[in-house]
């Protein structure tokens, strides 16, 4: 059985919220970790590999300027774990 993409944007928020030690209802797919949950470098690198345990991939430490924000880490995982 393969998961929905909604299941897919909610285990990427539970892991963004549960790092970055905010609440859920305070992080919208377009809010922007640094600029708005006060997120460090620190905190992108724990987020990227708790990504790649969870979803089994291999994401390039360059992508991180693009994991801006809940859109951007769904684009970056999805590329990396190749989903349709």
């Amino acid at each position: 059985m393969s998961t929905t993409i909604t299941e897919r944007r909610e285990t990427i928020k539970e892991i963004v919220c549960d790092i970055l030690e905010i609440e859920p209802d305070d992080v919208t797919s377009t809010s922007r970790f640094k600029e708005d949950h006060d997120a460090d470098s620190l905190r992108a690198i724990e987020i990227l590999a708790s990504l790649e345990k969870t979803f089994n991939v291999v994401i390039n430490q360059s992508e991180l300027g693009r994991m801006v924000n809940l859109d951007g880490v769904y684009e970056v995982v999805a590329e990396a774990a190749d989903w349709k």
